[in-house]
C-alpha cells in the first residue's frame, strides 16, 4: 500500500469505539496476513469482491490497493461509520447481515461473469450460517477465502475418514477445492482472541459428485453424521431419509456396508447413496 491504514486500535480510540465482544469483533492488523488474504481473494486487478464483516477497513483497504472493486457488508453501524469516514466512494458499502445476502443478486449487480470472490474474517457464531448459506447460492462464487477459528478450518478442509471430517466438510468439499493456507496466532489481532485462526481458501467449480437431489443430499448427510456412534444404518433410519426399505436397496446397490459409521464414507460414497434412492417424489 502506498499509504498506511491506521491500526485498529488507533481506530478505534480515533472514532471513540470499543470492539464489541459479544458482535465476536477481534481486528485484524497484520499487515503480512492481511496481503495474503487481499492476494488470495484478488489476485488480479479489477475483480469484484465481496467483503463480509468489513469491520475497521483494514482487508477493505488491501483489496482496494489491489485494484479490487470491493463491495463491504457491515451490518455494525459503527463500523460502517469508520468505512465511511475511511474510505469514502472507493468502496460500495451495503449495511446488511452476512448471513442474509441475495449473492445472485449482488452477482449481476457487481460480478464478473455472474459470480463473485466472498472474502471476510468470520466471527465464530456466524461460520456456519454463512457457509449454508454460501453453498446454497454457490453457482453464484468464484472463490471464498476466510479467516476462520483454526479448528473450523482445520475440519472445513479434512480428508474422509479423519476425526474432522463432518457435515460442512462433506457439503464444502463437493462444491470446491479446500485448502487452509496459514495459521494466524493471536497477537496477530486486536484485542487478541483466545484461539488459533486460519485462512481457509475454497475455489468453487462444478459439483465433484452428481446427486439426485441436492436437498436431500444435504439431510442424507446431516443424518449421517448427526449421531457418530450409531451404524450408518440406524443413523439414516432415524433420520427418516426414505423408508427402511429404500435405505437398504441403495446401501446394497453401492456395495456401503450398513454397519459403517457416516464419518467413514467418502464424498463419492454420500453421493452414490443420494443418486441409488433415486428422484424425490414430486409432492401432489
Amino acid at each position: 500500500m502506498t499509504e498506511r491504514y491506521p491500526s485498529p486500535r488507533a481506530l478505534l480510540d480515533r472514532y471513540d469505539l470499543r470492539a464489541k465482544k459479544s458482535w465476536g469483533q477481534n481486528f485484524l492488523g497484520d499487515e503480512a496476513i492481511l496481503d495474503d488474504i487481499a492476494r488470495l481473494a484478488a489476485p488480479r486487478p479489477g475483480e469484484t469482491v465481496l467483503e463480509l464483516g468489513a469491520g475497521l477497513g483494514h482487508l477493505t483497504a488491501r483489496l482496494v490497493a489491489r485494484g479490487a472493486r470491493v463491495v463491504a457488508v457491515e451490518r455494525d453501524r459503527d463500523m460502517a461509520r469508520v468505512l465511511r469516514g475511511e474510505l469514502g466512494e472507493r468502496i460500495t458499502l451495503l449495511e446488511a447481515d452476512a448471513a442474509r445476502l441475495d449473492l445472485p443478486e449482488l452477482a449481476r449487480r457487481f460480478g464478473s461473469g455472474g459470480k463473485l470472490s466472498v472474502v471476510g474474517n468470520l466471527p465464530y457464531h456466524l461460520t456456519s450460517p454463512i457457509l449454508f448459506s454460501l453453498l446454497d447460492q454457490a453457482p453464484h462464487v468464484l472463490r471464498a477465502v476466510f479467516l476462520l477459528q483454526r479448528e473450523v478450518a482445520e475440519r472445513l478442509a479434512a480428508p474422509p475418514g479423519s476425526r474432522d471430517w463432518g457435515v460442512l466438510s462433506v457439503l464444502l468439499q463437493r462444491e470446491a477445492d479446500v485448502s487452509v493456507e496459514r495459521i494466524v496466532r493471536p497477537g496477530a489481532f486486536w484485542p487478541p482472541p483466545k484461539v488459533d485462526s486460519a485462512v481457509l481458501c475454497a475455489l468453487f467449480r462444478p459439483p465433484a459428485d452428481a446427486v439426485a437431489d441436492p436437498a436431500r443430499f444435504r439431510r442424507l448427510v446431516k443424518a449421517g453424521f448427526a449421531q457418530r456412534r450409531k451404524t450408518l444404518r440406524n443413523a439414516l433410519e432415524a433420520g427418516k431419509i426414505a423408508d427402511p426399505e429404500a435405505l437398504r436397496a441403495a446401501l446394497a446397490t453401492t456395495g456401503v456396508d450398513p454397519g459403517r459409521r457416516g464419518e467413514t464414507l467418502t464424498l463419492a460414497e454420500w453421493a452414490a447413496l443420494d443418486r441409488a434412492l433415486g428422484p424425490v417424489a414430486a409432492e401432489s
